[in-house]
């Protein structure tokens, strides 16, 4: 069984380790751990990583956010799987620092990224992992916060959090949407 890990972020230095690329930063982390190198392909830099018997496509499109939906409609396509096999990785400021959410259905919740898959694909019937980067931040400064890095003390847990975030994407393809939900979505 395949599953697409669609990780959603902008491409280029500036926008290295910044809130609204923490789905570049899951998949890196599972990249390494897995020693997998990415490789430039249509839309997005790719690569692929086996566990417990399933193949994981980790994307990490070069479409910048607001334009993933090409990139997984096109990963979609080519692999040939549904939507049923596809994880979203996303920033969310409507949850707690560090927080994650998985769910297998929902809106756009204002984020581009999301907005731009659910156009493309026509459906918002796909499985997301929302990473919690908080909103702490003026009226107004939304942009600014999400393309800044974390700040020195969410530096400090940002790799735990990590880490679970990448447990998480492996739980959905080896467990399943409704046991990965059950694991992650803790208080």
């Amino acid at each position: 069984m395949k599953y697409l890990v669609l990780a959603l972020g902008n491409i280029g230095p500036e926008y290295a380790n910044t809130r609204h690329n923490i789905g570049f930063m899951v998949a890196d982390y599972l990249a390494a751990k897995h020693d997998a190198r990415f490789e430039l392909g249509r839309h997005a830099f790719t690569t692929e990583i086996k566990h417990k018997g399933k193949t994981f496509v980790l994307v990490k499109p070069t479409t910048f956010m607001n334009l993933s939906g090409k990139a997984a409609a096109h990963y979609l396509t080519s692999l040939k799987l549904e939507k049923e096999n596809m994880v979203v990785v996303t920033d969310d400021l409507a949850l707690p620092y560090g927080k994650l959410r998985l769910k297998g259905k929902g809106s756009a919740g204002g984020h581009n990224g999301l907005k731009s898959i659910q156009e493309t694909i026509g459906s918002d019937e796909y499985a997301r992992l929302r990473f919690g980067v908080d909103a702490n931040f003026p009226k107004g400064r939304q942009v600014d916060y999400v393309l800044n890095p974390f700040t020195t003390d969410e530096q400090i847990d940002l790799p735990t959090h990590i880490e679970k975030a990448a447990d998480a994407l492996l739980a959905f393809g080896t467990l399943g949407l409704e046991r990965a939900m059950n694991l992650v979505n803790t208080k």
